[in-house]
């Protein structure tokens, strides 16, 4: 099971020094597009994706979320920090794993 990243080019070239694949965006459409081609090929087990390059294509990927139980896709911050009202990334790892870091 792998991992892979959809983001603007910093985060996904970030992400790629730590061994995961990805592809950068920069529109809707090309978001769209990624996310649809993601889900036909064999071996993705999480999607990751940061907030705002999710929110654009919001119905997209709750479609993908509610409906499909594999592969995984998990929103994360991007650089500039988490969107107003969402968790920001030490939050959802002490609500995941229960560790303070």
């Amino acid at each position: 099971m792998k991992f892979f990243i959809i983001g603007d080019q910093e985060t996904v070239l970030g992400f790629r020094m730590a061994g995961i694949e990805g592809i950068a965006v920069r529109t809707p459409e090309e978001t769209s597009q990624a996310l649809d081609g993601i889900f036909q090929r064999e071996g993705i087990g999480v999607i990751l994706i940061p907030e705002r390059i999710a929110q654009p294509v919001r119905t997209q990927v709750d479609r993908y979320f509610y409906k499909t139980t594999f592969p995984l896709i998990i929103e994360i911050p991007d650089r500039f920090g988490p969107l107003p009202g969402r968790r920001d990334i030490r939050e959802l790892i002490r609500a995941a794993v229960g560790v303070q870091i």
